[in-house]
């Protein structure tokens, strides 16, 4: 059990958390929500004690592990991705390095029946089922499993980690974490580098995982389908609900509406009393039934209710003239970056109107086809935009592309109209920078700021189509609704890249599936196709299930044959060493006997010669037969052994 009690952490002008204190039970699946600055990070940088500036306790046993994922880190590995991952395994690594020298020493010894190597043997047998427990035998496949269900091909993780981005950095730091299997797992984000695909494997590993988990998440279905008990933070109070994150808003939201109505209560039960108090206050024939109501208002518990955080952006698409039926036609477009091919040869239409969805693995080419629609880069085939079609792009680095330099209010006044001009005030407004806030540089504003401004900043021109490539990123599930919402009062036609579930369900109406090159149109909306992958996943497991059982059968039957030949080949060994000591003493018997029959004067009679000549011949047959059988057992062993 883990146990925070008491903690408090000031920052200049701010009370990050005020005296927050709950536990942390073995298993249990923890959702920690709450707006972006509320603390989420700060709180996992406590528990995984990397932030010490805090006053209170945190308490956990000492022989439980920790492991924790942050959002964002560098990289310097020179290892391939699958070296980088194998080092989540150095201890296993020391314990087969272990049992190589006991095998060696082992390897070099004869005396077999000795206690000391007796010791040796049952020593290598203790380590070896030690890495059994450990997993150890399989780890490579363990790695690999991770790896794939991360996104990693076989292929590419055998290249150098350099060759890789930081977000797919990053998914090697998240595997190395899960192949380490902490007692507590602090996961940061862990979905901000994820693919649909790979979100869903993790969610699965999550639901089975043995520990507890503690996760920050603006991906509501993940939270939703892992966890069991929801803590929010706000305004430096914790609130800590036994459910996970969708059934916790219906009951924090119920819980609220009860508070308020037992304040109106109360108010009007103290208002009541406080009139009567006022009323009879100085007649005497009422002043025992006053002095009842002013002990009556004493005893009264305070009813508070929870303090909510109800800041949120607002805002609407601007209405722009209607495009031409047709806004984009493809005919066998291809993509290629050298010898590889991004997308293969593919035909589509977008219509007027369509909501698309563009899901896939990253790298799958979902940007590159947005790229090659706006016209960004090279391709080959033949990409027609349509008659009157105004586009609006968001880039998935679109705030990278903001002028650090600049400050809120310049970033919008620099591509605004004389129109927009004097609105721009209330567009920022619109978008939570009030105030001082809109002379904040870019360069000091959070991931979530800089996400408001890059969308205020389409605002600025109407538009008929929309092509949005991961705009949840950064965005709090609030300001997520938010948006959402707008989309679906969006209306022209749609583009969105996303890998946030809850965010696609009802947004979409047709998807675009980016597998191996491949582009698979289907008119399906999010929830559709991930029903459709499960099947296929489960008809894809069913056949790799049967492989691996013959496969595991297979390995099972290696390993109990080769445990038996080892116990065969110790056994002929003791079985050689008993031979050879039966016919050093036979052959010292026969010398002894031969010396009497040499020497037959100093044999008291005729029936002693007698006696010592059969003994002679009994020994003969007993020498040549434990001979035979020698050669044998040595003939054997040298069989076994090669």
């Amino acid at each position: 059990m883990f146990s925070i009690n008491n903690i408090t952490l000031e920052f200049p002008g701010q009370i990050l958390f005020d005296s927050i204190g709950f536990v942390i039970n073995s298993r249990d699946r923890i959702g920690l929500v709450g707006r972006n600055g509320a603390g989420k990070s700060t709180l996992l940088k406590i528990l995984s004690n990397i932030e010490t500036g805090y006053t209170g306790n945190v308490s956990f046993p000492k022989d439980k592990t920790i492991g924790y994922l942050v959002q964002e880190r560098s990289f310097t590995s020179k290892k391939t991705v699958f070296e980088e991952a194998e080092t989540a395994f150095e201890n296993i690594n020391s314990i087969i390095s272990q049992i190589d020298k006991l095998n060696e020493e082992l390897s070099k010894r004869t005396d077999y029946n000795s206690d000391d190597y007796i010791s040796l043997s049952e020593k290598l047998f203790e380590v070896s089922e030690h890495l059994n427990i450990l997993g150890g035998k399989n780890y490579h496949e363990q790695i690999e499993k991770v790896l794939k269900g991360l996104g990693f091909s076989r292929e590419e993780m055998q290249r150098p980690m350099s060759e890789f981005s930081g977000g797919w950095q990053m998914r090697v730091e998240l595997a190395k974490l899960l192949l380490q299997h902490p007692d507590l797992l602090l996961l940061d984000e862990p979905t901000n580098h994820l693919d649909i695909d790979s979100i869903y494997w993790l969610e699965v590993f999550l639901k089975t995982y043995q520990g507890a988990v503690v996760l920050v998440s603006h991906d509501r279905v993940l939270l939703d389908n892992v966890t069991t008990r929801t803590i929010e933070i706000q305004q430096g109070k914790i609130y800590d609900y036994p459910m996970p994150y969708s059934d916790y808003e219906i009951e924090r939201q119920e819980r609220i509406e009860q508070q308020s109505a037992e304040l109106k209560k109360q108010q009007r039960e103290i208002a009541h009393i406080e009139a009567f108090i006022e009323r009879f206050r100085y007649k005497a024939t009422k002043a025992k039934q006053v002095q009842s109501r002013i002990k009556q208002l004493k005893k009264l518990d305070e009813i508070n209710i929870d303090v909510t955080d109800n800041s949120q952006i607002f805002f609407k698409f601007a209405p722009a003239k209607e495009s031409g039926k047709i806004v984009v036609e493809a005919q066998q477009v291809t993509k290629s970056y050298g010898e590889k091919l991004v997308i293969k040869p593919t035909d589509f239409i977008i219509a007027r109107n369509d909501r698309i969805a563009f899901v896939g693995q990253n790298g799958q080419g979902k940007s590159t086809l947005v790229k090659m629609i706006t016209n960004q880069i090279d391709y080959q085939g033949d990409l027609k935009i349509g008659h009157n079609v105004k586009i609006g792009y968001f880039a998935q680095n679109q705030t990278e592309l903001l002028n650090k330099n600049l400050t809120a209010y310049e970033t919008l006044e620099e591509v605004a109209d004389s129109e927009n001009r004097p609105k721009l005030r209330n567009i920022l407004g619109n978008f939570l920078f009030s105030g001082d806030d809109i002379n904040k540089k870019v360069s000091v504003l959070s991931g979530g700021e800089k996400t408001r401004l890059a969308i205020a900043k389409i605002l600025l021109e109407p538009v008929n189509f929309l092509i949005l490539d991961e705009p949840t990123n950064h965005l709090d599930m609030v300001s997520k609704d938010i948006l959402k919402n707008a989309l679906l009062h969006f209306n022209g036609t749609l583009i969105i890249v996303s890998h946030d579930r809850d965010f696609l369900s009802g947004l979409s109406t047709r998807i675009f599936d980016f597998q191996n090159g491949n582009i698979r149109l289907l008119n399906l909306d999010i929830n559709e196709l991930m029903d459709l992958k499960e099947a296929e996943n489960i008809n894809l497991e069913k056949s790799n299930t049967q492989q691996t059982e013959v496969n595991n059968s297979v390995s099972k039957q290696k390993y109990l044959e080769s445990k038996e030949l080892e116990k065969e080949k110790r056994k002929i060994k003791k079985e050689i060493s008993e031979i050879e000591e039966n016919i050093d003493k036979i052959e010292k018997e026969i010398s002894e006997i031969e010396m009497q029959l040499n020497n037959p004067e100093k044999i008291n009679d005729v029936n002693s010669y007698n006696l010592l000549s059969i003994r002679y011949s009994e020994c003969k047959d007993l020498l040549e037969k434990n001979m035979c059988d020698w050669e044998n057992l040595v003939k054997k062993l040298n069989e076994l052994e090669s």
